[in-house]
């Protein structure tokens, strides 16, 4: 089972995932993610994700083509070893940013106090 959870902070939302990313259990996160039209950055918070399998994997890069249509920039944070392990072995780690929560969210605070321009901070 997955579950999913959206905080908001001005136009970054940070989507905390919780279960297994897998085929036929994907539309809680989907919705999530395409319910944050507005989001200039949305941050996929992996950390509780137990198991991702193929079908995980082609929603992750659906959303990651569906936030570059919107101009707008999708960062995974935080996976487990094991989902790493798949994102790597797919040579997915080469199509998205991935990072520590703790790192996503200190770019996020420099980009804020030193006014960069959305586009600067991607």
């Amino acid at each position: 089972m997955l579950t999913v959870r959206v905080e908001r902070a001005e136009d970054v939302a940070v989507v905390k995932c919780a279960g297994r990313i897998v085929r036929g259990q994907e539309w809680p996160l989907k919705t999530a993610v395409l319910g944050e039209e507005r989001a200039r950055m949305v941050v996929l918070d992996l950390s509780d994700v137990e198991t991702l399998d193929a079908g995980g994997l082609t929603l992750l890069v659906s959303l990651h083509r569906w936030t570059e249509s919107r101009h707008a920039h999708l960062k995974l944070v935080n996976p487990r070893p094991f989902v790493y392990e798949m994102l790597t072995r797919t040579h997915l780690d080469c199509v998205f940013d991935i990072s520590s929560l703790h790192h996503a969210l200190a770019v996020l605070g420099n980009c804020e106090c030193n006014a960069l321009p959305a586009h600067a901070a991607a």
